[in-house]
């Protein structure tokens, strides 16, 4: 089954009074491209949490954003003073004013606005405990993102598969007069060269040879095989649980080659009109691919 590159996806955890969060988005990109946003703080998990995103996911821009929160217990802002500097501070204060001999009252406002006086307090948790969290949210973003990557991935496939119907009857269709469109060319090749040869004489076997020959380099029988070789392939990689994208898009640039191939080759009304609906189909099957992890 095929998966799509675009999708979203999230996850949460509870865990020592915090809440950890993660949002995943997944884009398309010819390559896998991974971007992850943590707290400054948690940045060695890094490393980790890409190896856990890499092991699921082969293709595309992975975006991910964790977010912690506190429990509604915890305070908003957990603030500390710095003792020690408060008595630096005060010791400089007393010894300035029995240099100077001026005796002003030190107010409590002007202390508060030193510097580093008071502080945000450093967090204490325990590193071990919120890359666990960290992981554990992780774990259910990453698997709502890959169940929305394969129910993406269905519907594409399910058009894939309608596009391919399509453009193997256009295929079995031209088979079909593949002896009528050879006949009539050489008719009309014939025809033509008799026209060009009156009040000459010529060999008619002569004649018919090189028509025969002319004929033969249109035969559009080749392009017709490697077509529905193609059509086979590209079904075989659909039923395939691996990254396959690239190599449907390879198809395609292939079957369009055989397709522009058999217009030049067979000058046909017929075949002309089937060529250009072929290509508007092999055009929407790769818009479609472009998502195609």
């Amino acid at each position: 089954m095929i998966k799509s590159m675009t999708a979203y996806g999230k996850g949460d955890c509870l865990r020592d009074g915090k809440r950890f969060l993660v949002e995943i988005k997944s884009l398309n990109n010819r390559y896998r491209d991974v971007v992850i946003r943590i707290p400054r703080n948690l940045q060695g998990f890094e490393k980790q949490l890409r190896t856990l995103i890499d092991k699921k996911i082969k293709r595309g821009r992975i975006e991910v954003f964790f977010q912690i929160e506190s429990s509604h217990e915890a305070p908003p802002y957990a603030l500390e003073l710095n003792l020690p500097l408060v008595d630096a501070y005060l010791k400089i204060f007393d010894q300035m004013s029995e240099r100077s001999g001026l005796k002003q009252d030190l107010r409590l406002e002007t202390l508060l606005q030193m510097n580093d006086v008071v502080s945000v307090k450093t967090d204490t948790d325990d590193e071990e405990e919120m890359g666990k969290g960290l992981h554990e949210a992780l774990s259910p973003g990453l698997d709502s993102l890959m169940e929305m990557r394969r129910k993406e991935g269905s519907a594409i496939e399910t058009d894939l598969r309608k596009r391919l119907k399509r453009i193997s009857g256009f295929v079995e269709d031209v088979r079909g007069r593949t002896s009528e469109i050879v006949e009539a060319y050489q008719n009309r090749l014939k025809e033509n060269v008799e026209r060009l040869c009156q009040g000459v004489e010529v060999d008619p076997d002569r004649i018919a040879q090189e028509v025969a020959v002319f004929a033969e380099r249109s035969d559009i029988t080749e392009e017709l095989v490697r077509l529905g070789s193609h059509i086979e392939q590209f079904t075989t990689y659909l039923e395939m649980d691996d990254v396959v994208g690239r190599r449907l898009d390879f198809l395609i640039q292939e079957m369009n080659r055989e397709v522009n191939t058999l217009g030049s080759k067979a000058s046909n009304g017929f075949v002309s009109r089937t060529v250009v609906e072929m290509k508007a189909e092999l055009e929407k099957l790769r818009e479609q691919v472009q998502n195609v992890e």
